[in-house]
């Protein structure tokens, strides 16, 4: 899933921002590149459920998922 559509199914630029506290022409400007690692961290798991399970923690950080959620393990 691409940049663009997780905002998109996360509610949009401005509740990405109000999410993980930034600007919400920065959140636009991901758009064109990727979400920063530790703002993906902090939208991962509601991601995670607003997308029914399409998109999992598991799969946005395949190497790292156990350090940051150990639960999932």
């Amino acid at each position: 899933m691409n940049t663009t559509t997780m905002i998109k199914l996360l509610g949009g630029c401005t509740r990405v921002a109000k999410l993980v506290g930034v600007s919400v022409p920065a959140v636009s400007m991901w758009q064109n590149s990727d979400i920063p690692y530790d703002k993906l961290v902090i939208l991962a798991a509601t991601l995670e459920k607003e997308s029914h399970g399409l998109v999992s923690r598991k799969s946005l950080f395949p190497l790292t998922y156990k350090m940051i959620w150990p639960e999932l393990d």
